[in-house]
């Protein structure tokens, strides 16, 4: 095990987290008016564009959008716009553009094109002056403070949390689901180490690794991948629960590690039928949220019950700690990746 800094700074960042979003919640009015300028404007779909984590906490809102407005919602290739040229018709279109630093050239230019074709553009970002902020019509502030490890963490959370309350604002809400975040993700933290701890124990010398979840907590599944793969260098992949029973699952056996994101509700439910299905074939499963103790599962890691649609921004807290220490366990410095940087820019 590395020994002295390693883990340092995502240390630090995980253990912030709580604080951030009980401030974040504190801001909501500043979010409110963005959401009251869009509420004008009533787009006929909405679309949203992101890389990275950023990618998983747009999947987030788009289900957001879908099941709490009943808008359609997509998510865009930026290729499309910055590869091959497409401008299409963006008229009574909303656009959300999602980037913890606003400063990847793809989604700039996404943003500033769609603008151009009619697009009422959102920028979601923590950098409050970054191009992307500057291009976008209107900005959501993630306000998570400066990230320094590579992993993201707190501005993952934060973003969550941030495209919550925007669209329960958009929806005439006001946050009270997640009035009390703050308290929740400390407990979540705190009650969760030795669990994690067990968890790591487990799963240290695991070669292959499945995320799954469904829903809402999809997009927790694929950010749970991306941790594992970036920080412990795991070949890892993400499932909604309703693939891997459609092929993947003929891939799992007694060698295989599963990570299941289970909250209460239509989500939640439908993860038993897949997590039987792989646990009858010999998986280990890990199974991480408030639903947990239902499942059939070798580790549970229990969280406390909100509403299905904010259970996500509870999920990732135990996980992120899992990749961490799981992380260290394998000799591994998750601040210090190889091959990452902390601002990644493509077109």
């Amino acid at each position: 095990m590395i020994e002295g800094k390693a883990g340092r700074n995502m240390t630090a960042e995980i253990g912030e987290q709580p604080r951030i979003l009980a401030e974040l919640v504190e801001t909501r009015a500043e979010i409110a008016a963005v959401a009251e300028a869009v509420a004008r404007r009533p787009p006929r779909f909405a679309l949203l564009a992101a890389r990275g984590s950023s990618d998983h906490a747009a999947l987030y809102a788009k289900y957001l959008i879908e099941v709490l407005l009943g808008l359609p919602a997509g998510l865009v290739s930026p290729s499309t716009t910055t590869l091959y040229g497409a401008r299409p018709d963006l008229r009574d279109v909303l656009l959300v553009s999602v980037s913890q630093s606003g400063g990847s050239p793809d989604l700039l230019e996404v943003t500033e094109a769609a603008r151009e074709r009619g697009a009422l553009t959102v920028a979601v970002s923590n950098t409050p002056d970054s191009p992307l902020t500057r291009a976008a019509e209107l900005a959501v502030p993630v306000k998570a403070g400066e990230e320094h490890a590579v992993a993201a963490t707190k501005t993952y959370s934060a973003t969550l949390l941030a495209l919550y309350l925007f669209v329960d604002a958009v929806r005439g809400g006001i946050g009270t689901e997640v009035a009390d975040i703050g308290r929740l993700a400390q407990h979540s933290l705190d009650s969760t180490e030795a669990e994690v701890a067990r968890a790591v124990d487990r799963y240290r010398f695991a070669d292959r690794v499945i995320t799954t979840g469904r829903g809402y907590s999809y997009a927790t599944a694929l950010e749970a991948a991306l941790k594992l793969a970036e920080t412990s260098y795991l070949a890892t992949r993400a499932y909604s629960g309703a693939d891997l029973l459609h092929g993947p699952v003929a891939a799992v056996d007694e060698d295989t590690a599963v990570l299941a994101i289970t909250s209460e509700g239509n989500g939640g439910t439908a993860m038993r039928d897949p997590l039987d299905a792989v646990a009858a074939r010999g998986a280990d499963v890990l199974a991480v949220g408030s639903a947990a103790s239902a499942m059939r599962a070798a580790v549970r890691i229990e969280l406390p019950r909100t509403a299905e649609e904010v259970a996500p921004i509870l999920e990732i807290l135990p996980v992120q700690r899992l990749a961490l220490s799981l992380a260290l366990a394998r000799g591994f410095d998750p601040d210090n990746p190889r091959g990452l940087r902390k601002v990644t820019k493509t077109r």
